[in-house]
């Protein structure tokens, strides 16, 4: 922490000087208020520290110009001449506090260790903020493909307003990352940023979660509650899986983004908010709407602004790109090489769980990997042979000698299709004699085309 102290009276300056660099602080003085302007022009000064009655410009003038440079540097000002009307004055034109002379030093101390602690906290503030928006920004949406690409051009314009936004997509298709992205990239992006699972929410607390409750407004009301959105006043508010909100509690959520108020249960008191409702499904809710599940109005309400979230086995183009970033995020750097092969299993697997189930993935391979690769007999038999895998049910109601018929035929014909139907290279694949494999075929009745 730099501390500046301007004072001509050379005893106190110099008192409070060596004070304040026995106690830690980085501390500089100086006599001259004009040297004093091109050192905090100049330099990163955390504290200003000055006398009122100064040579050629009094202390109330410096403090207006050093706030026209810094306007959120803190400045204690000293006078021997001082009382409430000028504290006030003071106070009211931007310093952070005042002194009278003579005062005690322990006085002083106890100012500036306040002024240490909270400009300790603004620094890891504005870190934690310039780590959220490099988390959040548009690129963070893994992918160079063309979907992905007109993605971020529809969230550069959705985020700069503050309608209503629906997110739509399958399970582990990123739709929290992208509420992220849109509130971290929005005017509200430093006010609060409220997330509420309304799959997890029961009907029971429901209206308590959201709207809060008075004391005693019913059995177990201990207190008085806050709901998520007084919480997320002035900021954004995240409504997870809202397809799970029972259709009956639907028209109090439709309340608050036509009116933009709500009512704590228990309270006839209409408290007015200034909320961003961002919204996801994994539903499709307008075919639950004409079914009667989802209210109509309230779809409408949400779907101002609809952002489509297409599911992994869409855009596998965008596949190689995905690796790349979580062998980054997972080693730290990119010293892994993928080989051809193993983008080729990954490119041809349907990825049912989408981008979660290809980062869990991703995570393990990169754990097992040997000498640095990421090679095709890592990858689970799941996912380089899907329609192998076998289901429990499939276990539980069918014989054995039926799935093991069934594996055969699948095997036989990837080989076939990947030996070009060719039955003597089929075999190669298969590591069995040609006469064999013929057998076989005859005996499943297999056909092929041009065979």
């Amino acid at each position: 922490m730099i501390i500046c102290i301007i004072d001509d009276e050379d005893i106190l300056r110099i008192t409070l000087r060596d004070e304040l660099k026995e106690k830690g602080y980085d501390v500089r003085d100086f006599n001259s208020p004009i040297k004093a302007i091109n050192f905090v022009t100049t330099n990163n000064v955390d504290l200003v520290i000055t006398d009122v009655k100064l040579p050629f410009i009094n202390g109330m003038e410096l403090m207006e110009k050093l706030k026209e440079i810094k306007p959120e540097l803190p400045i204690i000002l000293m006078t021997a001449f001082g009382n409430i009307k000028n504290a006030i004055s003071a106070i009211k034109k931007g310093a952070y506090d005042y002194l009278t002379k003579p005062f005690e030093l322990d006085d002083l101390l106890n100012k500036v260790k306040n002024i240490s602690e909270t400009t300790a906290l603004k620094k890891e503030s504005k870190i934690l903020r310039n780590k959220i928006q490099s988390q959040y920004n548009f690129n963070n949406f893994i992918g160079e493909s063309k979907y992905v690409n007109e993605l971020r051009q529809t969230l550069k314009l959705v985020a700069d307003t503050d309608s209503a936004v629906l997110i739509n997509g399958e399970t582990g298709t990123g739709k929290e990352l992208i509420a992220n992205i849109i509130h971290y990239n929005s005017s509200r992006k430093l006010k609060p940023f409220i997330k509420v699972s309304c799959a997890i929410l029961s009907r029971e607390i429901f209206e308590s979660e959201l709207f809060g409750h008075e004391k005693g407004s019913f059995t177990g009301a201990i207190k008085e509650r806050i709901g998520r959105f007084e919480q997320a006043e002035t900021g954004t508010i995240f409504l997870d899986d809202i397809d799970d909100i029972p259709i009956d509690l639907q028209v109090k959520l439709l309340r608050v983004l036509q009116e933009h108020e709500i009512e704590k249960i228990g309270s006839n008191k209409t408290i007015k908010i200034d909320v961003r409702i961002i919204a996801s499904t994994k539903a499709d809710l307008k075919k639950m709407s004409s079914e009667g599940k989802f209210r109509e109005d309230l779809f409408y309400r949400l779907n101002v602004l609809p952002v489509e979230l297409k599911p992994l086995r869409t855009h596998k183009d965008d596949i190689p790109v995905l690796c790349n970033h979580f062998i980054k995020e997972f080693t730290g750097g990119n010293n892994i090489i993928v080989e051809s092969d193993t983008y080729e299993i990954l490119e041809k697997y349907h990825w049912p769980g989408n981008v979660r189930e290809f980062r869990n993935l991703m995570e393990r391979l990169i754990l097992f990997a040997r000498n640095n690769r990421l090679i095709p007999s890592m990858i689970p038999i799941e996912k380089k042979h899907p329609s192998f895998f076998i289901e429990d049910d499939d276990i539980n109601s069918r014989p054995l000698n039926e799935l093991l018929s069934e594996i055969e035929i699948l095997a036989i014909k990837s080989a076939m299709k990947k030996a070009e139907y060719n039955k003597n290279k089929a075999a190669v694949i298969l590591k069995i004699p040609a006469s064999t494999l013929k057998s076989k075929i005859e005996k499943l009745k297999l056909t092929f085309r041009g065979v």
